[in-house]
């Protein structure tokens, strides 16, 4: 995973040539990238709409109180980013591009890096907005992200899908909540990126609960927590019973314990850490952030 996938490209050679101004937080430093996006890139992880943005003092300080935010209220989330993301991408689309913004994303074509926009800080997914940007909701999304990236990696030590299993010719399963966004890819997913979006909004909804019972929130971040909270814990068990209905494209081990998630997902990852881990090549691609999937236990579902 250390070479961009499509042009085989090592990836320091990519990041020797971004300027970049150090972020360090908790004794991690992060490379916050300061300079024109090199089109190898752009074109590898399809952000050729975007541009880097200015390193202003606002946006320096948000992400100093992000990053402090994960390591000192969510240890473990920030033990997750420090160990799968190196670079930090904060974007925004050209002055001549007419698109919705992403608020958030990550793509091991470029592993140990994730990008955010301006949006990141008033967005938390799926439909959650605020009219008052916060940092918390830009360590929301940064952990977002590098929960993508970790458990990219991760797919290389469990078998999650069966041999014969294919992005490709995945069934898809309607995400009703993304009706009307204008793409059928956003509105239909394949197997694997619905079984990515559940664990991604698993680890979500924990960091979700442990910000609402902290008394240091604002009226507008508190009902943001729990109006998101409740949504996507609703999009998890949705995800999951259509998952159920999908069994024979996941290996025996993992849905071995499957069920238990929806109710006991600490149960679920611990039995499935104690089988034996087998490295894996993913037979099928995908065009949502990652090509390859897996689990990742044991705080991924926990």
């Amino acid at each position: 995973m250390e070479r961009l996938v499509k042009s085989g490209t090592p990836y320091a050679e990519h990041a020797r040539a971004l300027r970049r101004e150090p972020v360090t937080v908790a004794g991690t430093t992060f490379d916050w990238f300061d300079a024109a996006l090199p089109r190898e890139i752009a074109d590898e992880i399809n952000l050729t709409a975007y541009e880097i943005v200015e390193h202003t003092d606002e946006r320096r300080a948000a992400l100093i109180h992000a990053l402090d935010r994960l390591s000192l209220v969510h240890p473990e989330g920030f033990d997750r980013v420090r160990e799968f993301v190196r670079g930090l991408l904060w974007v925004g689309l050209k002055p001549d591009v007419r698109i919705s913004s992403l608020t958030s994303s990550s793509d091991p074509a470029l592993p140990y890096v994730i990008v955010f926009s301006d949006k990141a800080s008033r967005h938390i997914p799926p439909n959650t907005v605020s009219e008052r940007p916060s940092p918390l909701f830009l360590a929301e999304n940064i952990l977002h992200e590098g929960t993508h990236q970790s458990i990219s990696f991760h797919v290389l030590q469990y078998q999650v899908f069966a041999d014969r299993y294919s992005s490709r010719t995945s069934p898809k399963i309607e995400i009703r909540w993304r009706a009307g966004q204008g793409e059928d890819r956003n509105q239909y997913w394949e197997i694997d990126r619905a079984f990515h979006a559940t664990c991604v909004y698993n680890q979500l909804l924990r960091f979700r609960r442990t910000e609402m019972a902290r008394i240091d929130l604002t009226p507008d971040e508190r009902a943001c927590f729990q109006g998101s909270y409740d949504e996507g814990l609703q999009a998890v068990r949705y995800l999951m019973r259509e998952l159920e209905l999908m069994r024979e494209h996941f290996t025996p081990t993992v849905w071995s314990c499957w069920p238990a998630c929806a109710t006991r997902p600490t149960s679920c990852s611990a039995r499935l850490s104690r089988t034996e881990r087998r490295r894996v090549k993913c037979s099928g691609t995908s065009s949502h952030r990652t090509t390859t999937f897996g689990w990742s236990p044991p705080t991924t579902l926990s």
